[in-house]
């Protein structure tokens, strides 16, 4: 729930990537669920009780036609109460179904606002911006982001500066190696109180490296459709299996002096994710809490003494693994690596990687692989180990197996 002790002067709603289709799609409902949970937390909230602004950050329609544009529009229209601002912002996906031209002049028909907006909600200035094409931005944008952001400045260099855009910033939060644009980056280090907020990855909004602070605060928005990750080691590839169980959201609070508070949720099944991130001084570099300095760290998940490792399905090629999650105190665990060993030389024959499906609030409490390709009457040791996000693994779990 919203921290009882913060008393907000703002609230609002931040999605990305919903991806609505011509035809009916599961995406409108989840659109709708969340702008109905947003309300409903909102007016639960002994504080505070209203919902200030709704932001879409990019790739609302998935190939950008005019019915698309129009059902996400009625979708606004029908739960956004009077009190709610909207805004919305272009990118890939807005440019598929007739390119930047024509995009630009249906959303200026269908929504009638900017493609680039700044606007001041109850004192708080909040920048948007519409990619030049593709998920790139010219020179053009820079002059106008830089012209909002002094302004935004002058009228409070305390005071956050919330900033919008669809890709991420090159090298900020997780995703953002190849789902970002670069351009804004050395803009955006001579306004430390900027907190950008962007998607095109797809990657979780749980993940902690969906937070990033080092001359300004980024964050990640996930998705309303499917997750993807941008990590390559997985067996499955970067996007998991039961990719379409997403949709997530960001809840924010900023209050009279500044601060801000940053609500991951889950709108899937109706629940905060466990943690809140807290921005209590945005302008001020040295406060900042999420930085590269959380990968300088011991701390590993575990297994606990009870844990389940099972060998089944044992052929003359293969087997089946199935295993109990590990634990983490402070988070969750992030990925397993197993490595399969010849016995006999100590040779690695297999290494594979899996998510620990930390994306799913109700995570699965046992995970399993099937290894193929070994050598007929062999015998192999099993190792299991337990990622964090912070590059640091836990002590394995080991068990053998003889294929037949």
């Amino acid at each position: 729930m919203f921290q009882k002790d913060f008393k907000p002067a703002l609230r609002f709603m931040v999605v990305s990537d919903i991806h609505y289709k011509d035809e009916p799609c599961v995406e409108e409902e989840r659109m709708a669920k969340a702008l109905q949970i947003a309300y409903r937390l909102s007016e639960e909230s002994e504080s505070y009780k209203k919902l200030d602004a709704v932001y879409a950050v990019g790739d609302f329609a998935n190939s950008g036609t005019e019915t698309q544009m129009r059902k996400f529009k009625a979708t606004l229209d029908k739960y956004c109460k009077e009190e709610t601002q909207f805004c919305l912002m272009m990118a890939s996906h807005e440019y598929h179904g007739g390119g930047v031209e024509k995009a630009h002049e249906l959303f200026k028909e269908i929504f009638d606002i900017p493609v680039d907006n700044h606007r001041v909600i109850n004192g708080f200035h909040f920048i948007s911006m519409t990619c030049s094409h593709a998920c790139e931005f010219e020179d053009d944008k820079v002059d106008f982001a830089k012209k909002a952001l002094k302004e935004a400045r002058e009228a409070d260099p305390k005071k956050p500066i919330f900033f919008f855009q669809h890709p991420h910033i090159t090298d900020t939060v997780s995703g953002s190696i190849y789902w970002a644009d670069e351009k804004f980056y050395t803009t955006f280090m001579d306004f430390p109180q900027v907190i950008d907020f962007s998607g095109h990855s797809h990657v979780p909004i749980n993940d902690p490296r969906s937070i990033y602070q080092k001359h300004f605060t980024a964050l990640g928005t996930g998705s309303l459709s499917y997750f993807e990750l941008d990590e390559f080691d997985k067996y499955y590839g970067t996007v998991p299996p039961n990719k379409a169980d997403c949709a997530q959201m960001l809840l924010v609070e900023a209050d009279e002096n500044g601060r801000v508070r940053i609500y991951p949720y889950d709108v899937l099944t109706d629940n905060f994710f466990p943690f809140v991130w807290e921005i209590d001084e945005p302008w001020n570099p040295e406060s900042f809490k999420y930085t590269d300095a959380r990968y300088k760290t011991d701390k590993a998940p575990y297994f606990p003494e009870n844990t389940l490792l099972q060998v089944t399905d044992v052929t003359d090629k293969g087997f089946k693994l199935t295993f109990s999650q590990a634990k983490s105190d402070d988070e969750y665990v992030n990925d397993y690596k197993i490595v399969v060993k010849e016995k006999a030389t100590d040779t690695i024959v297999k290494q594979s990687c899996l998510w620990s499906e930390y994306y799913f609030y109700n995570m699965p409490e046992t995970l399993s692989i099937t290894f193929d390709d070994l050598d007929s009457g062999k015998d192999y040791t099993v190792d299991i180990f337990a990622g964090s996000f912070w590059n640091t693994l836990s002590k394995p779990v080991s068990t053998e197996v003889t294929t037949k």
